[in-house]
């Protein structure tokens, strides 16, 4: 399986939270997707396997056209091998769904959409500087359910002053639209953010660790007791709606990037785009792909693989790890994890590491200890 994700770098305004490439300059759309066309035809041959995902990412991508989209879209087509079954995903935000808009969508060849929600409060929604407000959210979704069955949304938790209560009545609202995905972060402060800005300054308090750990933990409870299942530690889906795009890179396949700013993973080797939208359509427009790129050695790709694999339910193969990284890894591996073991944080089941279930919002801290460090 691998996956093609296209960033495309635009907003209308920018979220105080956000450290993603983009750019609110939206005049040079056009020539973004023409530069888009250009580097996939430039990297066709990176692709040696079967596409089996294609995820509009960015940014925001329901800012492009309906003709946009249809022009990336055959251009990958034409030039990859694409699963008839592909999973072709939009991130989508509400005020770009329109009724029409949604049904033009329906009919390009996109299967699902990732709905960036955030918040059904318009408080949280104005502190975040988001471009919707909570009845649009509300009433993009009931239009969505009419033309597309694979629908998620993305909720934040975490925000300072959101009481357990209003997190409660956010995750209430999610369930009663019905929908087989939900994607839920914690807010988190980036640097050179408003966000920061404001915390430093004193204008919103910080971010409170303790309530955020409240937070995932209602959510997990409420959402298992509605069928999903937490299959990756920020994803939730109803059975047969797991995001695929997700999967590939928790599951590390390999996946092309395209745009500014881009990643793209494959053959032990990881690359990045430049970051610059100006730069990179100048330099598509001669051919050229402006990138780095890192070859992963050995510690690099095993603490890779232990942070992607833990975070997911199925956990660390013990066996994989002694496969491709030999007994020096799989013994310092099971020695780091004595201590989490002994206390329940991590299970062992089938041969696999696995993140207790009362521990998972340590996960990312627990991955750090099973590392490799010089």
């Amino acid at each position: 399986m691998a996956g093609i994700y296209l960033h495309i770098p635009f907003c209308k305004q920018a979220c105080h939270y956000c450290d993603f490439h983009f750019s609110t300059v939206l005049k040079r759309q056009p020539q973004m997707v023409e530069a888009l066309k250009k580097e996939l035809i430039l990297r066709k041959a990176e692709l040696n396997q079967k596409v089996k995902t294609i995820y509009f990412g960015g940014g925001t991508p329901s800012l492009l056209s309906i003709t946009q989209l249809n022009e990336l879209l055959t251009c990958i087509k034409n030039h990859y091998a694409v699963d008839e079954k592909a999973e072709i995903t939009l991130e989508a935000n509400p005020d770009d769904l329109s009724r029409e808009k949604l049904e033009a969508l329906s009919k390009t060849g996109i299967n699902r959409l990732s709905i960036g929600v955030q918040s059904f409060f318009e408080s949280d929604l104005q502190l975040m500087n988001r471009a919707h407000n909570a009845q649009e959210a509300q009433q993009a979704i009931v239009w969505a359910k009419d033309y597309f069955e694979n629908l998620s949304l993305d909720l934040i938790y975490g925000i300072p002053k959101m009481s357990l209560q209003r997190w409660e009545e956010n995750i209430d609202r999610a369930l009663l639209l019905d929908i087989p995905h939900i994607s839920s972060y914690a807010l988190t402060v980036e640097p050179k953010t408003a966000l920061e800005n404001f915390i430093k300054t004193g204008k919103i308090p910080p971010v409170d660790e303790a309530l955020a750990k409240a937070h995932f933990e209602l959510l997990q409870s409420k959402l298992k007791a509605q069928g999903f299942i937490n299959y990756e530690f920020s994803n939730f889906g109803k059975p047969g709606f797991f995001s695929q795009n997700n999967m590939g890179y928790w599951l590390g396949k390999p996946y092309l990037g395209i745009g500014p700013g881009a990643h793209s993973y494959g053959n032990g080797q990881r690359s990045w785009n430049l970051a610059h939208n100006i730069k990179y359509i100048r330099a598509l427009l001669q051919n050229k792909r402006p990138f780095d790129y890192e070859k992963l050695t050995s510690k690099d790709a095993y603490n890779e693989f232990v942070m992607t694999r833990l975070r997911t339910m199925w956990g660390i193969p013990l066996k994989e790890v002694q496969q491709r990284f030999g007994s020096l890894f799989a013994h310092y591996l099971q020695a780091q994890a004595s201590e989490h073991l002994a206390a329940s944080r991590l299970i062992l089941r089938d041969e696999h590491l696995i993140i207790g279930s009362t521990a998972k919002f340590l996960t990312d801290g627990i991955a750090a200890d099973l590392f490799w460090v010089d």
